[in-house]
C-alpha cells in the first residue's frame, strides 16, 4: 500500500512538474521544472524495481542532459518568453487529438488493470545492458553523441557576436 501511495505522489509530482515547465516564461525555470520531472521518474522507476533505470534516469537526464540543456539556454542569452493566443487550428486539432488519446489510454489502462506490470524488456543486469549498448547498439549510441556536439556547435554560432568589419568601424567614427 505505501508502494501505491509513493507512486500516486511522485506521478502527482511528475505531473505538475511538466504542467509547471509548459507554463513558465523564462527557459531557465522550464528547465528546472524538467529537472523535478526527471527526478520523479527517477523515483517511479525506483518504485518499480528498476535501480539501473533509475540511476541512468538521474546521471544520463538529469545531471548530464540537463546541464547542456541549461548550457545552451545561458549561451543563447534567452530572455523571457512572449505568450501568444497559439494557433487556431492547434486548439481545433489538437485539443480533440488529446481528448482522444486520454479516453484510448484510460480505457486501455482499465481493460489490462489486473496484468501485473513487469519491467521483462529489460535484457538483464547492467552487465548485459552495457554489452549491447556499447556493442550491438554502438552506432546509434555514437550518432546521437555526434547529434548533441552538432547542437552544441550550433548553440555557439548562433550565440557568437558578429566580429566588427573595417567598414563597421569607419561608420562607427
Amino acid at each position: 500500500m505505501l508502494h501505491l501511495i509513493l507512486f500516486l505522489v511522485f506521478a502527482a509530482v511528475c505531473v505538475g512538474g511538466a504542467v509547471n515547465l509548459l507554463l513558465q516564461t523564462h527557459p531557465i525555470n522550464s528547465a528546472l521544472s524538467l529537472v523535478v520531472v526527471m527526478g520523479a521518474l527517477a523515483v517511479e522507476y525506483l518504485l518499480l524495481g528498476a535501480e539501473f533505470v533509475a540511476a541512468v534516469q538521474v546521471i544520463v537526464y538529469a545531471g548530464a542532459i540537463m546541464v547542456l540543456f541549461v548550457f545552451v539556454i545561458m549561451l543563447l542569452n534567452a530572455g523571457e518568453e512572449e505568450h501568444t493566443q497559439g494557433s487556431r487550428v492547434a486548439w481545433l486539432l489538437g485539443l480533440p487529438a488529446m481528448l482522444a488519446i486520454t479516453v484510448i489510454i484510460c480505457g486501455a489502462v482499465l481493460l489490462h488493470s489486473d496484468d501485473k506490470v513487469s519491467l521483462g524488456a529489460l535484457p538483464g543486469p547492467p552487465e548485459k545492458i552495457a554489452q549491447l549498448l556499447f556493442h550491438e547498439f554502438l552506432l546509434p549510441f555514437e550518432v546521437t553523441s555526434i547529434l548533441v556536439l552538432i547542437a552544441i556547435m550550433g548553440a555557439v554560432v548562433l550565440a557568437a557576436r558578429p566580429e566588427s568589419t573595417p567598414e563597421a568601424n569607419k561608420e562607427a567614427r
